[in-house]
């Protein structure tokens, strides 16, 4: 059952991704050689005589494509020069671009309105409803109904950034609380969470609970989807920046093995949880795609800003060269983070 799942969420997440370049591709007139869902061997396809676009599904249930014309170097002479992609005007290419990632974040939103309007909004307020008695958290001055203001400097608006950032913390020093007490008197507060060793893992324990609860309606669902949304484009961001800093390692990331794990414990909370996994790792895609490396959606965009700025066209020559040795660090990366989440399953 939890593979069924793992292939049915990534395909819906790679149709949705796809879907919004082909969907900007055929509205721009871009000659769409095939649409395609999974890689490897082809394990069926379908083209319609009125279509020149070639549907297909394919073994492997991980990435897909959709294959432009004039998106390569070599020239098809069987397909009109105003239906390649290098033909159509710079903003006409970053539309079909964009969207890929762009129908990700929408269809996110969507299902985060969703969760909350039939599922009920989950409380996001950074209020903790109770500290446990004797734990390091109380011992240090923390107490129910506190509001955290900041942990470490960095300001708090959500119970994710409490998550966000204790999760970074490096604990080789007490993390530093600033918080509003129930009286309105402002405090900061230095814990030292308590370490615990179990199997070989290191968990840091503080004792504070958050607030839960939810509120049901469709003002309640709509202050869900804004906060929500913007609370996991931040920790995308502050993500980015920590592999940058060091703060987050490389063998921390998951890919496909690691997200199989997650789909079987995400699976445990029914409907809801499922749907909130297709929401995140939607905007996982997005983001991800929009960074402005070679190969991936944000790299074909870079090199569209740089011909607005120069005033010229890149030579295909060349970035084809940067996305193929783009690919091929992406394609690297992937076997290491992948030999990672398997090392982490034993």
């Amino acid at each position: 059952m939890t593979l069924i799942l793992f292939i049915l969420i990534l395909g819906i997440i790679i149709l949705i991704h796809e879907g919004g370049h082909f969907f900007f591709a055929k509205k721009m007139g871009v000659y769409v050689y095939e649409f395609s869902i999974g890689m490897g061997p082809k394990i069926w396809s379908h083209k319609s005589k009125k279509d020149e676009t070639v549907y297909s599904l394919r073994l492997i249930p991980i990435g897909g494509f959709c294959s432009l014309a004039g998106e390569e170097i070599d020239d098809d002479k069987k397909v009109p020069k105003d239906k390649k992609l290098q033909a159509k005007k710079p903003w006409q290419r970053f539309l079909i671009m964009f969207f890929g990632p762009g129908f990700n974040f929408i269809s996110a939103i969507f299902i985060l309105f969703c969760i909350g309007l039939f599922f009920g909004a989950p409380n996001m307020s950074p209020i903790l409803s109770d500290v446990t008695q004797g734990s390091k958290a109380y011992e240090a001055g923390l107490r129910k109904e506190d509001k955290i203001l900041e942990i470490n400097g960095q300001k708090i608006n959500t119970t994710d950034d409490i998550s966000l950032y204790i999760a970074v913390d490096k604990h080789n020093k007490p993390t530093t609380f600033k918080v509003e007490h129930k009286n309105g008197s402002v405090d900061t507060i230095k814990v030292t969470p308590k370490k615990i060793t179990k199997d070989e893992t290191v968990t840091y324990q503080y004792g504070i609970t958050m607030a839960s609860g939810k509120e049901y309606g469709f003002v309640p669902a709509l202050q869900y989807m804004v906060t929500k949304t913007g609370s996991l484009f931040k920790q995308m961001w502050k993500t980015v920046e920590y592999l940058f800093t060091g703060s987050i390692g490389i063998n921390q990331l998951s890919g496909p093995v690691g997200i199989y794990s997650i789909v079987g414990e995400q699976s445990k909370g029914g409907l809801q949880s499922i749907l909130y996994l297709i929401a995140f790792l939607s905007i996982n895609v997005g983001f991800i795609n929009l960074l402005p490396i070679p190969a991936f959606d944000g790299g074909h965009i870079l090199f569209i800003i740089i011909e607005k700025i120069k005033g010229s066209p890149v030579k295909p020559e060349t970035e084809n060269m940067f996305h193929n040795i783009g690919l091929f660090l992406l394609l690297a990366l992937m076997l290491y983070i992948t030999f990672q989440d398997i090392l982490r399953l034993f």
